[in-house]
């Protein structure tokens, strides 16, 4: 009820932004149980940089687009490790 309530108080763009932020928060807790929570954190990334330049905050846009690029090449480097040798 109380959750309600406060999401009822928010514009879309914040709903936006604090999706992101708790994507990126729950796939940067489980990132050693699969490489696949390596790749959404860094698509949550990508989200959070879309949100600070919709906000109008472009330095965080700028900081997460770098994470997100970062994040993208750990999961390609972790998953090209899994892979079996050829």
């Amino acid at each position: 009820m109380i959750f309600c309530a406060i999401i009822g108080f928010l514009d879309p763009l914040t709903l936006f932004g604090l999706f992101a932020v708790t994507a990126m928060l729950v796939c940067y807790a489980l990132e050693n149980r699969s490489h696949w929570f390596v790749l959404g954190f860094a698509f949550a990334c990508a989200l959070g940089s879309i949100y600070g330049f919709l906000q109008g905050a472009w330095p965080f846009g700028a900081v997460e687009a770098v994470w997100a690029v970062v994040a993208a090449r750990r999961w390609w480097l972790k998953k090209r490790s899994m892979s079996p040798p050829e």
